[in-house]
């Protein structure tokens, strides 16, 4: 079966749209036909390098116009794309190199902050890996030919594979098909009425190395013709700066770019001028705070859409009804195609109609990864008769809206009881002298763990952890109310935005 081949996303806007915009950075722009050249030189430069249908070649590159170019031009040479963190050191390059079992691999030249080249030397180093690095003077396939026909792909063979986080053991590679991907790219015109022939500029903050940006950003933008304005690193001043110029229509991020669209707010933003473009917002990759939603809203006119997904569901599962007035706190509806339902650890169903019972999330669909690259019994455990079990607990109410009550992992068991952190949270981000915040479990002797919320306090307040405990112990039952409170300065996060747990104790 063939049809579904994701390169075609360019391909075909590149030929209906030949001269529209399709990557805005800085003062470059570049057309979907430069793009789509572009694209063929790198196909060119693979096929002279030997690199076959299936083969696998690596990608760390930040959101530059480089990204697209070469990880479409991986695909047209028929190719698996493997895109890496910018911000992995050599171990872990090489790692996921010889876990990909990549045969090539495209590095961006880097920066002093950001030395990708020398760590891409270093991880290849003593290795069969064909490395290219670019960035700096003319790219290493700009002496190609710009024509080249596609090597033509089965929808069912793997056409990009997306290492999980790795919050236990080391990170596994999820395979997904190109008619996975593909799916999810074309799934914008049900999502939020996504419209080629009124097409979408997208500011492109999240990284691209990641599901969210690659697949509702990149992805998406091509499948309708838009264009992505790329920043290679969210800064909100530098991104209200850049939705202004760039008459922005789309913005999505994880909730801390909110939180930090929102901080850095000040009498001179033109926010009427924003919000006179601004069409859509979507949040996701970790739960946004009903104070961040209510707070936009009323500063934006907008309101946030808020979607769930992960690497192995290529990104999206549910999002908001687009048009209907908004849930807060809910990951909205599964998408056109796709079933979720709640789980208990045996796979068994949690029984439906108690609003208030909670399950893990599974989830079938066209957009469910393949495997596990190279981990049979990782794959058994995460997949059954085609439902993928996610590690998110949940509710979900008669009308099918899913309410994420916390990770799985992130739980906390306080003598006996269990604990959401996110609950938690919701509520300590009402505070008005908590800015940001996270709640973990910490040991403890005789409740096995205690909980421990660590704060971002807002600027000038003047707070005391003695002070946070006791408003705790007014808006929470006995059991789940923090005892320990810790101020910082800021937060750990991810090169995604999202609050690393695992760095908090």
């Amino acid at each position: 079966m063939t049809g579904c081949h994701l390169a075609g996303l360019l391909e075909n806007s590149a030929g209906m749209y030949p001269e529209r915009t399709a990557i805005v950075f800085s003062d470059t722009r570049l057309t979907y036909a430069q793009m789509d050249r572009a694209a063929n030189q790198v196909a060119n430069l693979l096929v002279e390098y030997g690199v076959k249908p299936g083969d696998k070649v690596a990608l760390s590159c930040p959101n530059l116009p480089f990204f697209p170019i070469v990880y479409f031009g991986i695909l047209k040479a028929g190719a698996t794309v493997v895109p890496l963190n910018v911000l992995l050191k050599a171990r872990e390059v090489a790692y996921h190199l010889s876990d990909s079992g990549a045969v090539a691999y495209f590095a961006f030249e880097g920066t002093a902050e950001l030395p990708t080249g020398d760590t891409a030397r270093q991880a290849v180093d003593g290795t069969d890996v064909a490395l290219v690095v670019f960035g700096s003077g003319p790219a290493p396939w700009s002496r190609q030919s710009p024509a080249f026909e596609r090597v033509e792909r089965d929808d069912d063979d793997t056409a990009v594979i997306l290492y999980t986080s790795g919050t236990t053991g080391q990170p596994k590679g999820a395979e997904l098909r190109h008619r996975n991907m593909h799916f999810t790219a074309l799934s914008g015109k049900g999502m939020y009425g996504a419209d080629a022939e009124r097409p979408d500029t997208y500011l492109c903050a999240l990284p691209l190395f990641h599901a969210f940006g690659q697949t509702v950003i990149q992805n998406a933008a091509f499948a309708f013709g838009g264009t992505v304005v790329m920043l290679p690193r969210f800064e909100a001043a530098s991104a209200i700066a850049t939705m202004v110029r760039e008459k922005v229509t789309f913005f999505a991020g994880v909730p801390t770019m909110y939180w930090g669209l929102l901080g850095a707010l000040t009498p001179d933003v033109p926010v009427a001028e924003i919000a006179a473009n601004l069409r859509v917002a979507a949040a996701g990759g970790s739960a946004l705070p009903a104070q961040v939603h209510t707070d936009f809203q009323n500063r934006f006119g907008v309101t946030i859409l808020e979607g769930y997904g992960l690497s192995e569901t290529s990104a999206i599962s549910s999002f908001s009804v687009y048009g209907e007035d908004p849930r807060v706190g809910s990951i909205g509806k599964p998408i056109a195609g796709v079933e979720m339902k709640l789980i208990n650890d045996d796979w068994s169903d949690v029984p439906t109609g108690d609003p208030e019972m909670i399950g893990e999330i599974a989830i079938k669909g066209p957009q469910i990864m393949k495997c596990y690259h190279g981990r049979p019994e990782a794959t058994a455990e995460a997949i059954k008769d085609g439902w993928f079990r996610s590690g998110d607990l949940a509710r979900k109410d008669g009308d099918d809206y899913f309410v994420i009550v916390d990770r799985s992992k992130d739980m906390i068991i306080r003598g006996g009881y269990n604990v959401y952190p996110r609950e938690l949270e919701e509520v300590l981000m009402t505070h008005p002298a908590i800015s940001l915040v996270a709640v973990v479990g910490v040991p403890h002797e005789s409740h096995g763990e205690e909980i421990k919320a660590i704060v971002v306090a807002e600027p000038g307040a003047q707070i005391t952890a003695d002070e946070l405990v006791a408003w705790g112990r007014e808006h929470f039952a006995a059991y789940k109310y923090p005892r320990l409170v810790e101020f910082r300065d800021a937060l750990p996060m991810t090169s995604t935005g999202k609050i690393l747990k695992r760095e908090l104790s």
